[in-house]
């Protein structure tokens, strides 16, 4: 294939993006796969993901077959597996990292503009038949939202695969508490890539230059060249323009979309792959989701056969039997990392059973609403409160969102609620899965600050709760409040002998307390990755340090509602 380095993208403001371009040898036309993001189009995978490299080769093989992996990079496509089909894979740094000049401003609206000029720069190039598409995983996901919903003539196709669609809920604040996420990865993954790190920072194995280059520059420039998302994430607790200007329109999306999500991405990931689905405006849309690690499946021969076939329709016009793919395509979950593919027609599936559980004050879950009135208190910073089904007497399947109803009050003005989804074997060991950033994490999560209650009633479903996180509802200590928290969509089929379980708790959840202990992991992996929420600028222990009452009354008995989907 032939290689242009650092190919001169002008913007409308006078900045020029670099990108890197992969094509055939020949002189033809051809469709183009296209990314834009801030890791450094020329940082090795291997070199600078070796944990993840590891992992992923363990888990798909196949991704050492047929290519060098002399040009792999952190969740992109490999050249040397889409040229030879007759793509163009084009790689281009964003504004302020690796090799493109200026201020780094994260999933803000400059970068939605410079990708959509990045689309019709690529659609009128010599070497290009004019159909973009765009591909990548998490940060070359979460873009394509935002500018297909500037509608760039050129644009063809999306595949958007594992990335989020709303900045506040899904990336800044769970819930309206803080994630710790942001500061961790931005310093980890994004600063450590800055345009004009150059000499300090590591070089390309292919070329041999600075893949942060070619400029170094000094720390003080540096800090002026990029904004402060952690800090703008601390300091703005509630929805305003700064999250609104980030978040998307999803109406205005007419591109055929290819939403992937995966199971054990909570965190980050899973909920914007289907909200964004179910609210893009493209007439020609898909949902497939997955499990294993952030990365296996993009790679595997099972997600890149996907992607292919997707956009060879969309891109070549030819006929890959795209056409007979199912609008929604799940890997149903079992203990055990099993997984059966699925065909279903819409998300949520039509035929859920919506059950309530219901928490009973001897900590059992079950179908059966309580009588007894009663509260039940727990120390916000110990392990909560575990509510267990008997073991099953059959098979049943968990799919879809899940939502909490709860009623409870605290000894101070807040509390932050976390819930954790479980599911215990016979022998009563949790069983956990691999998860996109975590190798054991539980069935699912979800958060909500209490003074963050107030609901968006328009927008929100039995199944979904939609907080507004416009204004603060402080709590009167000791009086109840209700609480509707949203538990983020999942899958698990639990088999006879196993127990469901619901924990309400004040802290992040933890598998046992240690770190599962992958060689070279950047972050410890206790059961949630990085994605955890200690922040005690966010969390000070006199407000969310105290004790949390559960509340059990007549017309008012806490419970979860779970998507049953009955056998076929």
């Amino acid at each position: 294939m032939q290689i242009v380095w650092d190919a001169s993208i002008p913007m409308d403001d006078g900045v020029v993006l670099r990108a890197d371009v992969f094509r055939p040898s020949d002189d033809g036309r051809h469709p183009v796969i296209l990314s834009y993001g801030p890791y450094a189009k020329g940082l090795s995978f291997q070199e600078g993901y070796k944990s993840n490299w590891a992992r992923l080769t363990k888990a798909a093989p196949e991704v050492l077959e047929g290519s060098s992996n002399k040009y792999q990079c952190w969740e992109l496509v490999d050249p040397e597996k889409w040229v030879p089909d007759g793509y163009v894979c084009v790689r281009v740094d964003s504004r302020g990292a690796g090799r493109s000049p200026g201020v780094i401003d994260i999933w803000s609206a400059r970068e939605a503009r410079d990708l959509y000029h990045c689309i019709e720069w690529a659609a009128a190039q010599p070497w290009s038949s004019g159909k973009i598409g765009l591909n990548g995983i998490s940060y070359f996901a979460t873009n394509q939202w935002q500018v297909g919903a500037l509608r760039p003539p050129h644009l063809a196709a999306l595949c958007i695969w594992e990335g989020f669609s709303d900045y506040y809920r899904e990336l800044a604040r769970h819930g309206g508490i803080l994630s710790d996420f942001t500061q961790s990865w931005y310093a980890r993954q994004v600063l450590r890539m800055q345009h004009g790190v150059g000499e300090r920072g590591p070089r390309s194995v292919v070329t041999g230059e600075p893949v942060a280059g070619p400029e170094t520059l000094a720390p003080a420039l540096l800090a002026k060249n990029t904004t402060d998302p952690a800090g703008e994430a601390l300091r703005r607790r509630l929805v305003d323009d700064y999250y609104r200007e980030r978040m998307v329109e999803f109406e205005r999306i007419q591109a055929p979309l290819l939403s992937a999500a995966n199971w054990g991405g909570q965190g980050l990931h899973p909920r914007g792959n289907y909200e964004g689905f179910l609210a893009a405006g493209s007439k020609e849309k898909w949902l497939e989701v997955h499990g294993d690690t952030h990365f296996t499946h993009f790679y595997s021969n099972y997600g890149m056969g996907l992607q292919k076939r997707f956009f060879g329709r969309f891109l070549k016009d030819a006929d890959t039997g795209w056409d007979q793919q199912p609008r929604v395509s799940l890997n149903i979950r079992r203990p055990g990392e099993r997984f059966t593919l699925r065909a279903e027609n819409e998300w949520p599936i039509a035929r859920t059973q919506w059950t309530k559980f219901f928490l009973h004050p001897e900590l059992s879950l079950s179908r059966r609403e309580p009588q007894a009135a009663k509260a039940l208190t727990y120390e916000a910073t110990g392990e909560g409160l575990t509510f267990s089904t008997p073991p099953m007497t059959e098979e049943l399947e968990i799919t879809g969102p899940v939502a909490a109803k709860l009623w409870l009050s605290s000894d101070t003005t807040d509390a932050d609620v976390f819930l954790v989804l479980r599911v215990f074997d016979g022998a009563g060991k949790e069983v956990t899965f691999i998860g996109s950033n975590d190798p054991r994490t539980p069935v699912a999560l979800g958060w909500l600050r209490a003074s963050h209650r107030k609901l968006d009633r328009e927008r929100s479903r039995p199944y979904r709760p939609w907080h507004a996180h416009a204004e603060e509802w402080p709590l009167t200590p000791g009086a109840p409040v209700e609480l509707d928290v949203e538990i983020w969509p999942t899958c698990i089929v639990v088999p006879p002998g196993y127990r469901i379980a619901l924990t309400v708790r004040g802290k992040d959840y933890e598998y046992d307390g240690t770190d599962a202990g992958i060689a070279n992991a950047p972050y410890p992996m206790k059961g949630v990755g990085p994605f955890t929420h200690a922040d005690p600028r966010d969390r000070p222990p006199k407000i969310f340090g105290g004790r949390n009452t559960l509340h059990f009354a007549a017309g008012r008995m806490p419970y979860v509602l779970l998507p049953i989907i009955p056998g076929r």
